[in-house]
């Protein structure tokens, strides 16, 4: 083993370093030494002249993120003076004319910058933040001399997740047996060097799917069809009084056509809380005119009371805006309506709601909307639509801010203001 590598491997980073076939990948669990295993791999046959390894990180900063690729590297090489770092390339250069270097492939077409290079060692950190096409380009960079003993490798570590979930799993953990493919899985209990209990305190934060990713390194877990489960929601038969109420509604419908039988729908979710436990207390589902649509607004309106807060899903751009004002003037006079501008993709703000759910912190009041409610969240977000998941998304968001807000008048409307949220 070289002298550069500066950690004691420990059993599960030594099988992977024991490797000589072409294709391996190292990880699952977070925590589990990946960076610490790659980085060993690369460094091998730095004793051996005209040898040269690269590392790839999805973007330059990750490579540059404290304990990441880069910043390890320096803490191990630096120590010994013979080790020449060359910022301009990016690489470290060995006595023996040996080279490591690091890489990025931030865009598709950033792996064309690698076409004329030759390689005997490539490895990609977080394999799963790159695409299936980046991978396989760079086989094409794997080459050597006739009669050079350094094997060619190809090596990766990664957690489950991210966009290229599917095909990392497809292709090391579904045909990788029968392909010469090694997947050698590594947990936080396979790492001595880190403090478990502490990191297990953070990896409890996350919402249910990512932490099974994270912690177990389970590939069988997905976004699709696992961030809400039946059994976390508790049905009660009775309103509870709560501190505070809010109507989230979502505007994404159009009645169905012969050309779009299945468009989206308007939603308007009722939520409440108390001490910190949500009671989603009414869905209204439905598709209609925008005549119609407005009615059925007014009327729930009137039920909900004006200690309701309203809220609208504010699309992006000047419709956005409009649709907010229309509603604060013209249907809703009287009421406190306030738009909420969406950030972030639907899995982003559907997973504080996910955590909270499983944590049996969201009971569902009994009215005929729960089984299409549940049916929905079951599947979300691989299911045809995610219109209901939206508005609680947005209810849970925003039912915080409704009994503090620092509200700012953007219009007057007959004597009505309104606002909206400055984010």
């Amino acid at each position: 083993m070289t002298k550069y590598i500066v950690e004691q491997p420990t059993p599960k980073q030594a099988a992977f370093l024991l490797l000589d076939n072409l294709e391996a990948f190292y990880g699952g669990a977070a925590g589990g030494g990946k960076s610490s295993a790659l980085l060993a791999a690369a460094l091998q046959y730095v004793d051996v002249p005209g040898y040269s390894a690269i590392l790839f990180r999805r973007t330059y900063g990750d490579l540059t993120l404290p304990g990441a690729l880069m910043d390890r590297a320096r803490s191990w090489l630096s120590r010994f003076p013979e080790v020449r770092w060359v910022e301009k390339e990016k690489a470290w250069v060995f006595p023996s004319g040996a080279r490591l270097a690091f890489g990025y492939l931030e865009h598709e077409n950033d792996k064309f910058r690698y076409q004329s290079a030759e390689f005997q060692f490539i490895g990609f950190d977080e394999l799963t933040q790159f695409t299936e096409t980046q991978y396989r380009y760079l086989f094409s960079r794997l080459r050597r001399l006739k009669g050079y003993k350094v094997p060619l490798r190809m090596r990766a570590a990664s957690n489950p997740g991210g966009i290229g979930h599917d095909w990392v799993a497809q292709r090391f953990i579904v045909e990788g047996p029968k392909k010469d493919r090694i997947f050698i899985p590594a947990r936080l209990e396979d790492n001595p060097y880190l403090d478990i209990e502490e990191y297990e305190k953070s990896l409890a934060e996350l919402d249910p799917v990512t932490r099974m990713q994270l912690r177990e390194g389970d590939w069988n877990v997905k976004a699709e069809g696992n961030m809400f489960k039946r059994s976390w929601f508790q049905i009660i038969s009775a309103r509870p009084k709560v501190r505070r109420m809010v109507r989230y509604w979502d505007f994404a419908s159009s009645e169905p056509t012969k050309k779009r039988k299945d468009p989206d729908w308007t939603v308007g979710l009722l939520l409440g809380e108390k001490r910190g436990i949500y009671y989603v207390m009414d869905v209204k589902r439905f598709r209609a005119r925008p005549h119609e649509t407005e009615r059925i607004v007014q009327q729930t309106a009137l039920l909900d009371g004006k200690g309701t807060s309203i809220w609208i899903e504010q699309e992006p751009g000047s419709s956005g805006v409009q649709l907010v004002d229309h509603y604060a003037r013209e249907v809703l006079k009287g009421y406190a309506v306030r738009g909420n501008r969406n950030t972030g993709s639907k899995i982003t703000r559907a997973n504080p709601v996910s955590a909270a759910a499983e944590g049996g912190r969201i009971f569902l009041v009994r009215g005929r909307w729960i089984s299409d409610f549940l049916d929905e969240l079951e599947v979300f977000p691989g299911g045809s639509h995610d219109d209901q998941v939206d508005a609680l998304s947005g209810a849970f968001e925003v039912i915080g801010k409704s009994a503090a807000l620092d509200a700012v008048p953007i219009g007057v409307g007959e004597g009505q203001s309104y606002w909206e949220t400055a984010g």
